[in-house]
């Protein structure tokens, strides 16, 4: 049987790696934690950001982006 993980234990950081690496122009991974941010930040307004537990991750990384969410934070 094939797996697309690598390792169990670091799941959730390979995910939002592969999504930093995917759109390197829009995206980045805050390494100190399980964060995504747009990297074009917005000044102008007020920032949000959305979150989801354990077992859904990486769902919310993919609402990150102009017009959309400025932060995921996943598990």
């Amino acid at each position: 049987m094939k797996k697309v993980i690598n390792d169990p234990s670091n799941v959730l950081n390979d995910m939002l790696k592969g999504i930093e690496y995917a759109y390197p122009e829009y995206l980045r991974k805050i390494e100190e934690g399980n964060v995504l941010v747009r990297k074009d930040k917005a000044t102008n307004k007020v920032v949000i950001i959305s979150g989801g537990g354990s077992g859904h991750e990486p769902a919310h990384a993919g609402y990150v982006g102009y017009g959309m969410l400025d932060g995921a934070v996943c598990g």
